[in-house]
Formats: structure tokens, sequence, C-alpha cells
């Protein structure tokens, strides 16, 4: 594995602060818009006639879009820089928010969702650059947690404020005040993002003719880095966003009967964890990284415990503090989900370092992509047939199937990465981060 040390500055100035404060608002949107859908699936049923499945791909378009553009936005940074590209991703998510505010058919929205699933794309991979440029290396995963939280902090504005905005204004004008501003916010963001410090030489732009991309994207997958964050992101990322997304908020009031109220604030609980977790864990990362990858898997191992919990519950009707601990246990996974951007850091030269971070946010919305769609068509077959508590117990547990993949793979991918670093030592090479050796680092690799 190729070793990247680097060399960055000792601590980031006023200026560097400002100018990630007005980037991760971009982000901030990015997860309020992405999240709308979460508590206003029902509404979007209601306006447009549509069933599990159909609602299903609003989700499934949004996130698949913004999976396919991960490769294309981390060329699109290291080209043009995160300015040029949040102030257009700003731009997109407004304009699609707007469209959704007035579409009044079924075609018209799902090309709103894609037009915000294409700009969302374009915001997180622009501010990790922002802070990997702009921050030292020791406060990278630190201020990438803080990211996290904060776009959090949009997800919870898209529950409980908007649920109750909805049934006040109504759906067209909550979405399209929130499109308008968010359009206008692009401005802010053009005039204020500087993508190097000042007096910093910010890198010479890297053109990548259409018949380079390919060898550059499989030269950042080549390093077992890479593949280990992609996994990583895949299975840890996947379970709190599909419930935050879309098929939380039907689960508790169709199969758990709860109100629109509480299952808004049940919801709440992903993103408020989430908020409270993120900069821990971070700062635990950054002062700690040989503990990424086991935090990793532990979080796995109690996420599996936590769908055990719910899906097997005597009678489908689980008590409402015991579906708030177990939402609580699955969120940490968003912030864990942050090791995936400090592997691809770590690993991958600087002029490649965007298009990594690309590669490895594919794997988390993937998972995302193909869960939403999975429980929808699940749900679709079995909704009437069966009792509401009975037909999302199936559904659900098609998140335990992708849970379980993304895991094995992401356990195949540590050792290979463990063993790429073993390798980088013994040719006398400074790696990122010092691990000892394991009895099972000797086993054979799958």
């Amino acid at each position: 594995m190729p070793s990247v040390r680097r060399t960055g500055f000792g601590s980031a100035t006023r200026a560097s602060w400002l100018i990630w404060t007005t980037a991760v608002l971009v982000y901030f949107a990015a997860l309020f818009h992405r999240t709308t859908l979460g508590v206003a699936g029902l509404e979007a049923s209601e306006r447009f006639g549509l069933g599990p499945a159909q609602l299903g791909v609003f989700t499934v378009l949004q996130i698949g879009v913004y999976a396919l553009m991960q490769i294309p936005t981390g060329l699109l940074v290291d080209r043009y820089g995160p300015r040029r590209v949040l102030t257009a991703a700003a731009l997109l998510m407004g304009t699609g928010q707007v469209l959704f505010a007035v579409a009044d058919s079924y075609g018209l929205g799902l090309v709103a969702r894609a037009v915000l699933g294409m700009g969302d794309a374009m915001t997180f991979i622009s501010v990790i650059r922002l802070v990997a440029s702009h921050f030292p290396p020791r406060q990278y995963s630190l201020v990438v947690a803080v990211t996290a939280a904060i776009g959090g902090v949009g997800n919870l504005v898209a529950t409980v404020p908007l649920t109750l905005l909805l049934g006040s204004v109504g759906w067209t004008w909550a979405f399209l005040v929130a499109g308008g501003v968010t359009a206008l916010y692009s401005a802010v963001a053009f005039l204020r993002v500087r993508d190097v410090p000042a007096g910093v030489v910010a890198p010479k732009p890297e053109p990548v003719p259409l018949r380079k991309i390919w060898p550059k994207v499989r030269q950042a997958w080549s390093v077992p880095g890479t593949r280990l964050g992609f996994w990583a992101h895949f299975s840890t990322m996947s379970t709190p966003a599909v419930i935050g997304l879309l098929w939380g908020y039907p689960y508790l009031v169709q199969a758990q009967g709860m109100s629109a109220k509480a299952a808004s604030s049940t919801l709440g609980l992903l993103v408020i964890g989430a908020i409270v977790a993120s900069p821990i864990i971070g700062g635990l990362f950054s002062r700690n990284p040989e503990w990424r990858m086991p935090i990793s898997v532990g979080f796995l191992a109690f996420a599996l415990a936590g769908w055990a919990v719910l899906l097997l519950w005597p009678g489908g009707r689980v008590p409402a503090p015991v579906i708030a601990a177990v939402f609580l246990v699955l969120t940490v996974g968003g912030p864990i989900s942050g090791v995936a951007f400090a592997l691809a850091r770590d690993y991958n030269p600087s002029h490649r370092q965007s298009t990594a971070s690309g590669l490895v946010n594919v794997g988390g919305f993937l998972a995302v992509t193909v869960t939403a769609l999975g429980v929808g068509v699940l749900l679709d077959l079995v909704e009437g047939v069966l009792a509401p508590q009975t037909a999302f117990r199936i559904a659900l547990s098609f998140c335990v199937v992708v849970l379980v993949v993304g895991g094995w793979r992401m356990l195949v991918w540590w050792r290979r990465a463990r063993a790429a670093v073993f390798e980088a030592e013994e040719r006398g090479e400074t790696v990122p981060v010092q691990i000892r050796r394991r009895r099972w680092d000797a086993l054979r690799v799958a």
C-alpha cells in the first residue's frame, strides 16, 4: 500500500474556520433536502397516488443519482476546486426542491428528486476536500466528524419542524421556501469559500481527459485502504440512512401505531444521537486511529443485535422505549462511517484524494439504494396480505441481509489492508497508522 505522509501546517486559521463554516452550511442544506421525504413520504403517496414500491423509487432515484455522481464529483473537485463545485451544488439542490414543490405528476416529481440528488452528491466531497486543505492532519477526523454533526442538524430540521411546517403552510410553500433559500445561498458560497488558505499556492488543476478517467479511478480503487473504506461506508451508514430517509416513518406509524408527532420525534433521535456521537467518535479516531476498524466491527455486532430485537419482538409491536434505544444504537453508524474518508485520505496521494473519497462514498449510498429498493419491493408484495407488523418484519429483514454482506466484505478487506501496511513497513516506508500484528494476520486472506 503506498504510503502518503502529508506535512500539513500547524493549526487552522480563523479565516479557514470561516470558510469551513460557509461550506458546511451547504452540507447542512443537503442533509435537510435529502431527508425531507422521510417525513413527507405519506403526503407524497397521497399527492402522487403512489404505492410503497413507487414511493421507494423516489429515494432510490435520488440516492442512486447521488451514488453515480460520486466519482464524477471527485474528478470535478480535483479539476475545478471545491468552491465552484459547492456553488453548483447549492444551485442544483435549490432548483430540485422548487421543482418538487410545484410538481403535480409522478414524472416531474422524479425529475425533481434526480436534480436534488445531483446537487446533494457534490456537497460532502467538496467540504472534506476543504477540510484537508485548511486543517492539519491531526484535526482531520475531528473536523469531518463535526461536519457530519452539523449536517445532522439539517436532518433534524427535516423531522419535527418540517412536519409542523407541512401541516401549517402546506406542501408547495414549505418546499418552495426551502428551495429558494438554498439557491440564493449559492452566491454566498461563491463569494466566501476559498479552495486553499491565504498565502498557500493552490495545486495546479489536473485536467483529466476522458480516456484517462478510468485509469485514475482504477488506481484509487486498487489501493486496499480505498477498498476497505468502500465496504466500511457500505456497512456502517446504510442502516440509519434507510430508516431516516424513507422507511422509518411508515414503519413507526403503520406497523407500530405511533402518531405522526411521536414518529417524527422518534426519528429525531437518529439525528440527535448522531450529533452527539459525531464529535466524540471523531475525536477518538483522531487520537487513536488504530481503533478505527475495531470500533467499526463492534458497531456491526451491535447493529445486528438491534435488528434482531426489532424484527423478532413477540407480537411485532415493540415498546416505544425499546425502539428508541435501538435507534440510538443504530444511529452511531453514521458518525463511525467517517472512517471511510480517513482511510481514503491516509492511503492516497493528494491529487487522487477526492477521487478516492468519491469511491468510498459510493459504498454507503449504493447500500442505501439497494436496501431502500429491496424494502419497497418486499413491502409491495406483502402489504394487504399480511398484518402491517408482519409485513414490515419481512420487508425490513432485507436491511439485515445487506448488513451481513457488507460486514463480510469489510472484514476481508480489513485483513488485506493490514497485510499491505505490514508489507510497506518491511520495505522501510512510513505508514500513516501504526498497527500491531495479530495471530489472525498470519492466516490466509480470503
